[in-house]
C-alpha cells in the first residue's frame, strides 16, 4: 500500500506538471491562425509510412538505421511502461501477462530493445562529443542546444540501464518460472551474476531500485522534453499526421488576396454586401511575427529535432550565405517563447516592439532561398521550411514593398509587358519565325479544337538560349503530326516568380488571366518544357478553377517514345558521357525522376549520374526568384558548386529540362572554362538531333 501511495503521488505531480505545460503551449497555438485539416485516410498512410516507417531516417542508412531502431524500440517499450503503470496503480506485478505468448514477444522485444537502444545513444553521444558533424554545428546551435541534446540522451541512456537492471533482477527472482521472456536480462545473469551469491532480500531491493528509477525517470523525461528539442519523442507521429498532403512544388492559397483580385478585376462586386460570417479583412498580408503563422507552424516549431538535416542540403547554406532553415524553425518557436505570454495575457494585439522578421530572422536570410524544397524533403518530420519563408516574403513585398530591386524590376514588367524582362507581348511569338505553329485563336476560327496547348512560357519565348528549346520541341511536335497549338500574344507569365518572390497579388493576376483565357478555350491538356510553369499550372491553377491535365516535355517524349513513336537510331551521341541534372520543380517538387532518364537511355550514349542525383540532387541555385536578383554574399554561387560536382563525372554533355537550370549550367560552364569540354543542352534539344531534325 505504500508504494501505491507513493506511485500515486509521483504519477499525480507528473501529470499536474505535464498538463500545465500542455495548457501553456495551447494559450500560445490560440495565438496563432488556422490550418485546414482534411483527407484524414491519407494522412494516415502518410503517417504509418513517414513516421512509423520511418523512411526519411532511412535515406541516411548507418544513422538513419540507428534512429529508426531506436523509435521502434520505445514504441515496444512503451508497452511496458502502461504496464508498470498499470502495477504502481493497483498494486499488481506484470499485469499484462495474461496476454501469454503475446506478451513473451513483448518482453522479448522490450529486453532486446533496452540493449539495441542504450548502444545507439552511446553511438549518439560518441558523435555529438567527440566527431566534427558540420550538421551539428550552425549559428543557431548555442552552447544549450548542445547541452540539451546531450542531456536528453543521456537520460534515454540511464533509462535504457534502468530497465535492464530491473529485468535482471526480475529474473534474479523468478529465474525458473518469470512471466515473460528476457533474452538479454538471462544472459546477463547467467554470464556475470552468480544467483548463489544473492539473498532473496538483496535481490528485491535490487529490483525495487531499479523499478522506481525506471518509472521516475520516465515521469522526469515526459517533464523535460516539452522543454527540449526531443519533445519530437511526443510530437513526430502528431504531427507527421498533421503535415501537408500536396506536392512539394505547391505554395499555399491565400483567399484574402484572391478576394481583392477579384474585386480588381470585377470592381462591381466591390459593393456587393459582404457574406454572412464572412471574416474581417487581415491585419496584414504575410508573416511579420508569430501571431501570422498558421498553428501547424508552430507545432512544426515543437516538433523540431534539430536534427540539421534541412540545412546540411539546402543549397544557399552549402554555399556558405546566412540562410538556415533550420533556424528559420528554431526562431519561430523562440519568438513564440518570448512573445507568447503577453499575448496570452493582453490578447493577439499585445506588442513588445519586437517582431519576428528582423529581430530573429533577417530578410538576407529569406531572399537566400531558392525554394528548393530539399529541405522539406529531408525533414524527418514532415517540416515544409519553404511554404514560412515565402510567407514572411509576401509580408516584405506586400505590406512594406521591401523586395529585392531587381525583383521589383522583374515584377513590374510582368506586370506591364506579361513577362519578366522588357519585352514587348506582342514580340512573344518571335521566337517561331520560320516555323509552322498554331495558335489557339486560329484553330478556333476554324472550328477546330486542338487535344494539346504547347505552353511556351516566357524564357521559351524570350530566352535567347531557351528559344532554341522551345524551336526544337516544336520541330518534334510538327514531325509526328501532334494536335497541338500555342496562345501565341494572348499568353502571359505563369506568375511561378511573382508567387515565390512574395508578390502573390501578382501571382493570383497573372494565374486569373491566363485561367480565363485557357477556359474560353476549353483547353484540357497542357504540355510545358518549364518545370516551374508545370508545376504552377498543374497545382496551383486548380485553387482558380483552372484544372487541367499538365504534362512536362520530358513526360511527354516519355510517352511518345514508349508508344513506339519516337524511334531514335541517330548514334550521334553514342561516343558521349552524359549526365542529367534534376530541376528541382520536376523532382523534389513533383516526384518526377525516371521520365527524363527514360527518354535519355533511348538515346545512344554513356550516361553518368552526378554524386548528388534524383531526390538527393543539388539546385542550380535560379529558383525562387533568384535568376532576377544578386545573390546573397556567400562563399560561392550554388550554380558553381553544381557544375562542378557536373564536371566531376566527366561528362561531355550535361542534359537539362528547365529553362533556369539551362542558364545557370550553361553560365557554370563558361565560369568554369568548359565550353571546348562540355556542353548544355535540353532533352528535347537532344531528342531533336538525334532525329536529325
Amino acid at each position: 500500500m505504500t508504494k501505491q501511495i507513493l506511485f500515486l503521488i509521483s504519477l499525480l505531480i507528473t501529470l499536474g506538471v505535464f498538463s500545465w505545460t500542455i495548457h501553456r503551449l495551447y494559450g500560445f497555438i490560440k495565438q496563432t491562425k488556422p490550418f485546414p485539416i482534411s483527407d484524414y485516410g491519407k494522412r494516415f498512410n502518410m503517417m504509418m509510412k513517414v513516421a512509423i516507417g520511418q523512411t526519411k531516417i532511412l535515406r541516411f542508412p548507418f544513422t538513419g538505421i540507428l534512429h529508426a531502431l531506436v523509435f521502434w524500440g520505445f514504441l515496444v517499450i512503451l508497452v511496458g511502461s502502461i504496464e508498470m503503470v498499470i502495477d504502481g496503480i493497483f498494486g499488481t506485478e506484470r499485469a499484462l501477462s495474461s496476454l501469454g505468448i503475446v506478451y513473451d514477444i513483448i518482453t522479448a522485444s522490450g529486453d532486446v530493445f533496452a540493449l539495441i537502444i542504450a548502444i545507439a545513444i552511446l553511438i549518439f553521444l560518441a558523435r555529438r562529443l567527440f566527431m566534427n558533424i558540420r550538421r551539428f554545428s550552425g549559428i543557431e546551435m548555442e552552447h544549450k542546444s548542445h547541452l540539451d541534446a546531450n542531456i536528453a540522451l543521456s537520460l534515454i541512456l540511464l533509462l535504457m540501464v534502468s530497465l535492464l537492471g530491473m529485468n535482471v533482477y526480475y529474473f534474479v527472482l523468478n529465474p525458473d518460472s518469470p512471466e515473460g521472456y528476457f533474452p538479454v536480462s538471462m544472459f546477463i545473469v547467467q554470464q556475470f551474476i552468480p544467483l548463489h551469491s544473492l539473498d532473496f532480500h538483496t535481490a528485491h531491493v535490487m529490483h525495487e531500485i531499479y523499478w522506481w528509477s525506471h518509472i521516475l525517470l520516465i515521469f522526469i523525461f515526459a517533464n523535460v522534453l516539452p522543454y527540449s528539442k526531443h519533445f519530437h519523442v511526443f510530437m513526430s507521429v502528431p504531427n507527421v499526421f498533421l503535415s501537408r498532403l500536396e506536392p512539394l512544388g505547391k505554395l499555399y492559397n491565400m483567399p484574402e488576396i484572391t478576394k481583392e483580385v477579384k474585386l480588381m478585376m470585377n470592381p462591381d462586386t466591390a459593393f456587393a454586401a459582404p457574406a454572412e460570417g464572412e471574416e474581417a479583412p487581415p491585419s496584414r498580408f504575410g508573416v511579420k511575427d508569430v501571431e501570422d503563422v498558421t498553428w501547424k507552424n508552430y507545432l512544426d516549431s515543437l516538433t523540431c529535432t534539430e536534427c540539421g538535416r534541412c540545412t546540411s542540403v539546402c543549397p544557399a547554406n552549402i554555399t556558405g550565405k546566412k540562410l538556415s532553415p533550420r533556424k528559420i524553425i528554431m526562431d519561430v518557436r523562440a519568438r513564440m517563447k518570448e512573445k507568447g505570454p503577453g499575448m496570452v495575457k493582453k490578447g493577439r494585439d499585445f506588442d513588445d516592439q519586437k517582431a519576428l522578421i528582423r529581430d530573429y530572422i533577417s530578410p538576407e536570410e529569406l531572399w537566400a532561398c531558392t525554394t528548393c524544397n530539399a529541405c522539406a524533403q529531408e525533414c524527418p518530420v514532415n517540416i515544409n521550411h519553404p511554404s514560412i519563408i515565402v510567407d514572411m516574403r509576401r509580408y516584405l513585398v506586400m505590406e512594406e514593398s521591401a523586395a529585392p530591386g531587381e525583383l521589383n524590376g522583374m515584377f513590374t514588367n510582368i506586370e506591364n509587358n506579361g513577362a519578366p524582362w522588357q519585352f514587348s507581348p506582342e514580340d512573344r511569338m518571335l521566337w517561331a519565325e520560320g516555323l509552322e505553329v498554331p495558335t489557339m485563336a486560329d484553330k478556333m476560327a476554324k472550328g477546330e479544337k486542338p487535344e494539346y496547348l504547347f505552353w511556351v512560357g516566357s524564357a521559351g519565348a524570350f530566352d535567347d538560349r531557351y528559344k532554341k528549346v522551345t524551336r526544337e520541341f516544336v520541330k518534334i511536335l510538327n514531325h509526328l503530326n501532334i494536335d497541338y497549338a500555342v496562345l501565341g500574344t494572348e499568353e502571359t507569365d505563369s506568375g511561378d516568380i511573382a508567387r515565390r518572390g512574395g508578390n502573390e497579388m501578382l501571382f493570383q493576376m497573372q494565374a486569373m488571366m491566363n485561367i480565363e483565357i485557357m477556359n474560353a478555350y476549353e483547353v484540357k491538356k497542357i504540355i510545358t518544357c518549364c518545370p516551374h510553369d508545370f508545376n504552377t499550372l498543374k497545382n496551383e491553377y486548380p485553387d482558380y478553377e483552372g484544372s487541367y491535365e499538365v504534362m512536362h516535355h520530358s513526360q511527354f517524349l516519355q510517352k511518345l517514345i514508349e508508344s513506339g513513336k519516337v524511334n531514335i537510331t541517330d548514334g550521334q551521341f553514342k561516343d558521349k558521357k552524359i549526365t542529367f541534372h534534376d530541376p528541382c520543380y520536376l523532382g523534389r517538387g513533383n516526384g518526377e525522376y525516371e521520365a527524363p532518364r527514360d527518354v535519355l537511355k533511348a538515346i545512344p550514349g554513356e550516361k553518368v549520374e552526378m554524386k548528388r542525383n534524383k531526390s538527393f540532387g543539388l539546385c542550380c541555385g535560379a529558383g525562387g526568384g533568384q535568376m532576377f536578383k544578386e545573390a546573397e554574399k556567400g562563399d560561392k554561387e550554388v550554380f558553381i558548386e553544381r557544375t562542378e560536382e557536373a564536371i566531376e563525372t566527366g561528362a561531355d554533355i550535361i542534359c537539362t529540362a528547365c529553362p533556369f537550370c539551362m542558364v545557370m549550367m550553361t553560365d557554370g560552364i563558361k565560369y568554369k572554362n568548359q565550353e571546348e569540354k562540355m556542353k548544355n543542352y535540353d532533352i528535347a534539344e537532344m531528342v531533336s538531333m538525334s532525329l536529325g531534325l
